[in-house]
């Protein structure tokens, strides 16, 4: 199935750690739970123009967490995210 690349991915991840990894030419995007390698390498080109040397990808887990105004737990969202590496000399505009 051909889906579109603003479906593919979410956002972009903007962390501490995401922002060391930027340094180094990878990037990290939110994407979407169905989404494999392939299906984001092609979002990627199509949206910032640039070809991934290499895409992985980690599922984020959810996790119970106390919500304090209530007294009860909750979990968190959960999703998956990828890490994109890029070129030497390749970047990526996330502004």
């Amino acid at each position: 199935m051909n889906k579109h690349a603003a479906v593919i991915l979410k956002d972009p991840r903007i962390t501490e750690k995401a922002a060391y990894q930027t340094a180094k030419g990878c990037y990290v995007f939110n994407v979407s739970t169905d989404a494999n390698k392939q299906e984001i390498a092609r979002a990627i080109r199509e949206v910032y123009k640039v070809t991934p040397r290499k895409v992985t990808v980690t599922a984020i887990p959810r996790k119970a967490v106390f919500i304090r105004g209530t007294n009860r737990f909750g979990k968190t969202a959960g999703g998956k995210k990828a890490y994109v590496y890029l070129k030497q000399g390749d970047t990526i505009e996330l502004a």
